[in-house]
């Protein structure tokens, strides 16, 4: 499990490369840490949503409602929903919650292991623990996840044709909407509701409080999900990294920044599109043009990070950019934080000698560029 080998090669030779996508258009693929980390804040660049890119010259202008979440928002309308969230969002709010998030943790575990030894991890704990805190905090029912689990996770690929993209966006828009009509007749102590009374009747508010829902469904727990089981995987393959963390605990905040840097979960998935020309190492990215700046490859730079390659869980002065940089740098951080540190925390303490099976070996999905274990089976 790794970033790609050609990143390296990259950041040395070409750092600012022009490429063709799967779906057949062509972007800028950047890899150097500094670049990445520039253009992340750079007000020169949007991020559109799947409906406006890649460009379809071919079809009709109107294309319905688009799958617009937290990430696609800018001006007044963005900063206004962040000012919002800052408090739900903060630190002191989520070490609040720290006890609740630990008892989720603990309620998938002993159902877990009420399955038997061996067990399957991703689908006993790895992926629904993160679901189940992101649904508890922000008023999302979890007993939905089978209905807009599939729709959230084929918009977050963003791998699907037309067609499927506008029902997957018509489908999410319409369930985010009857879940916040319900938060007006049932409130709840959930973020969802306190949006909901602080925008109506304001229609341009209700759609802001609908992209942040939409947000929660696409990405708000899918990429926790990842970066839990890639942790889990990157402790278990070299002997000693899990038995260290759990008899020394004090490991654990530079541990978790560490996993965060070092694991690739975000191969090439941050889309951006120039509002005006960008010069780059004597390339020129023009208006409207598509720009890929590659967080998995800045955060194994090692011009930042010495021997990048290598995970350290002593690191320090861990400047990476799994939670991105500038106005649309990830609102949940901490909450991302929290659930790593938890969810790796119980697991220690109640699995303290947890280890794959030789018999069977973690599967991947080798087509998408986000990585993460599809089944994970481990015994203790």
């Amino acid at each position: 499990m790794g970033p790609p080998e050609e990143y390296e090669r990259l950041r040395r030779e070409c750092p600012v490369a022009r490429v063709r996508l799967p779906m057949g258009a062509t972007a800028w693929y950047v890899t150097q840490y500094g670049d990445v980390r520039d253009l992340l804040a750079d007000p020169r660049l949007t991020r559109p949503t799947i409906n406006d890119w890649p460009p379809r010259p071919d079809e009709p202008t109107d294309q319905g409602p688009a799958l617009t979440t937290m990430m696609e928002l800018n001006g007044p309308q963005h900063m206004a929903l962040r000012k919002a969230l800052a408090e739900p969002f903060s630190v002191r709010t989520i070490q609040r919650r720290l006890p609740r998030i630990r008892q989720a943790a603990d309620r998938l575990l002993d159902a877990f292991a009420d399955g038997g030894r061996p067990g399957e991890l991703v689908g006993g704990y790895l992926e629904p623990f993160p679901l189940l805190v992101m649904c508890e905090l922000v008023g999302i029912p979890y007993e939905d996840r089978e209905y807009f689990l599939p729709m959230a996770d084929a918009a977050l690929g963003a791998l699907v044709t037309l067609e499927e993209g506008r029902e997957v966006t018509h489908r999410l828009r319409e369930y985010v909407r009857a879940l916040l009509d319900r938060k007006l007749r049932e409130p709840g102590d959930d973020m969802l509701t306190k949006l909901v009374r602080e925008c109506e009747p304001d229609a341009l508010r209700e759609e802001s409080v609908l992209s942040f829902g939409l947000s929660m469904l696409v990405a708000g727990y899918r990429t926790s999900t990842m970066f839990l089981g890639n942790a889990v995987v990157t402790l278990l393959t070299k002997p000693g990294r899990y038995a260290r963390l759990r008899d020394d605990r004090a490991l654990m905040p530079a541990a978790v920044e560490e996993l965060l840097r070092h694991i690739p979960v975000m191969n090439g998935v941050v889309l951006l599109q120039a509002v005006e020309d960008i010069e780059l190492h004597g390339r020129t990215i023009r208006a409207g043009e598509a720009v890929l700046p590659v967080i998995a490859s800045a955060n194994r730079d090692d011009t930042t990070f010495p021997h990048a390659d290598r995970l350290d869980l002593n690191r320090t002065g861990n400047n990476h950019l799994a939670f991105g940089r500038g106005a649309h740098n990830c609102p949940g951080s901490h909450l991302a934080r929290a659930e790593l540190t938890v969810g790796l925390e119980a697991l220690l303490d109640r699995y303290p000698h947890l280890h794959l099976t030789k018999e069977q070996p973690p599967t991947w999905d080798d087509e998408s560029p986000s990585k993460s274990p599809l089944t994970l089976p481990v015994d203790w």
